[in-house]
């Protein structure tokens, strides 16, 4: 044992708990305070046992994190680390910043956040005569998706198996989400359960409390009764102030939230039917005409309306890499119909079943089949109706074909301008003029075609204009995570089951029509 104080370095060693020498002056120490204290385990003792770098590791970036501004400084021989082991030979452990910082670090600057950080450090509702109750530090991130987690700690003790603070921040975070809700009233707030709410954050929780009691000698547990309410009182006000500091960040945290709650409650109302046996050949629809490659990246499908139009898609695709499923019309409306609808309909069933990944709990996004999911409909009023059900489908149902950015929207011509032996296509109306005025300027009579759909458009003409990746346009659907309150506001008006919703729409936006097309 090593003592540097008052400028002065101090010495004297141990064996099993006895001083073997005396404490020895060992010269100056201008610069050093404290004290080192340097030690081997007796084997008599503990036996042959060794230390395992990592498990130390943990423990001192632990000790850093949950006592702020506290530096240490971590040395292992790198001889002692075994291979595949991260654990680094030196650091300086230092998180000035507490369970924040150390939240931050271990979820990298990439991390698919819903919201800034919800952290800080509060005082405990004091004793009825005043006596000091502890503290409690916090630090939460709410993920759009990845692992979600919640490490606890009592008293700098690791409670793996959590306990009763951990019930109090479980409570005030769900209390203050639906209180937002029934502020917003927004009633599907009502829906949301704690487990809602823990599916989507990475959380770091470090009570002090007096007392404390655990559950079996581990102390894996906290079973301190009172801890859950002061735990529950010290959060939920300030969880409440930080979510009125800004309602957008707040509106998205609570929309979200409800879509995991109504997945949920999906995925309940679902009859759990097995998988398909590894060893069974995948069944397809009997309408698609598949790609020969399979489960690459560059492939896509295209989803039709018809069997015409789905004639001359096949005609014009890239039998290698591009795959076209015929839809029978407009697809069900799920944003309206009942699950034993859903489950019913036909055509959703054969187009999860195309695209291979599964739907509601099912779901697993490693296995669809195609790189991009293109819905190719006709350039009119019925075409964007039929896309606009897809997309409803897909947002409700598969939303992570849309997060993931596989969903996308084909942009087939209306027309087509003929001069000559040169052709120009025309997206809509106002390209049409625009096209028009620029060929006006060269010489010859210029021939306007109409395309009354993909059926009739010439399988050379939709290959070059809507299929051919090399002179198309996609448009990427996307659904921002800042906006998704919004979103889920505006598919329900216009999708719901409300007519009345819809008709206020209209009513409300009818002033900005110029023109009615296509009625």
């Amino acid at each position: 044992m090593e003592i540097a104080r008052d400028r002065t370095l101090w010495q004297q060693s141990y064996e099993r708990g006895k001083p073997v020498t005396a404490l020895e002056k060992a010269g100056a120490a201008p610069n050093r305070r404290g004290t080192q204290i340097t030690f081997q385990p007796d084997p008599e003792i503990f036996g042959t046992h060794v230390f395992v770098p990592a498990r130390l590791y943990k423990l001192c970036r632990s000790k850093a994190f949950l006592f702020r501004g506290v530096t240490i400084r971590w040395s292992c021989d790198s001889s002692l680390i075994k291979a595949g082991d991260d654990t680094p030979a030196e650091a300086v452990l230092h998180f000035p910043g507490g369970l924040a910082d150390s939240l931050a670090d271990e979820l990298g600057p990439n991390a698919p956040l819903l919201t800034p950080f919800w952290s800080g450090e509060a005082p405990l509702p004091p004793q009825a005569d005043g006596t000091d109750n502890g503290k409690v530090e916090w630090a939460v991130a709410f993920l759009e998706s990845g692992p979600a987690s919640l490490i606890s700690y009592c008293n700098t003790i690791p409670t793996p198996l959590g306990g009763t603070h951990e019930t109090g921040f479980r409570n005030a975070l769900l209390k203050g989400l639906r209180a937002w809700g029934d502020q917003r009233s927004i009633k599907k707030a009502a829906s949301i359960t704690a487990e809602d709410i823990l599916g989507m954050i990475a959380a770091r929780l470090s009570a002090f409390i007096r007392d404390p009691q655990f559950q079996g000698q581990t102390k894996e547990k906290l079973t301190t009764a009172e801890a859950s309410k002061l735990l529950e009182t010290a959060l939920r006000d300030r969880f409440d102030h930080w979510l009125a500091q800004n309602p957008p960040q707040a509106d998205s945290l609570l929309s979200f939230a409800i879509d995991r709650a109504e997945e949920r409650l999906r995925r309940r109302e679902l009859k759990d039917t097995p998988r398909k046996s590894a060893t069974r050949r995948l069944r397809l629809p009997g309408k698609l005409t598949d790609c020969t490659k399979e489960h690459a990246p560059d492939t896509e499908i295209f989803l039709v309306e018809g069997d015409s139009a789905g004639g001359s898609a096949k005609q014009a695709r890239n039998r290698e890499t591009q795959a076209v499923l015929p839809l029978r019309g407009k697809i069900l409306n799920v944003a309206s119909a009942t699950t034993e609808k859903l489950r019913a309909n036909q055509e959703l069933r054969d187009l999860i079943e195309a695209l291979g990944c599964g739907s509601g709990e099912r779901f697993d996004l490693t296995k669809l089949r195609y790189g991009r999911v293109i819905i190719m409909t006709d350039a009119d009023v019925d075409g964007a109706h039929i896309a606009s059900l897809l997309m409803t489908f897909f947002y409700r149902e598969l939303p992570e074909l849309i997060r993931n950015g596989h969903l996308y929207l084909a942009q087939p011509p209306l027309y087509r301008l003929t001069q000559g032996a040169h052709s120009v296509y025309a997206m809509d109306d106002a390209d049409r003029e625009r096209k028009m005025t620029a060929l006006s300027k060269k010489r010859g009579k210029i021939d306007v075609s109409r395309f009354k759909g993909l059926g009739e458009m010439p399988p050379a003409d939709l290959k070059e204009t809507t299929m051919d990746p090399r002179s198309r346009t996609l448009l990427r659907v996307i659904a921002p995570p800042e906006d998704r309150l919004s979103t889920r506001e505006r598919v329900e008006s216009l999708m719901g089951r409300k007519p009345e919703l819809r008709f206020a729409f209209i009513q409300e936006h009818a002033r900005s029509v110029d023109e009615l097309l296509d009625i």
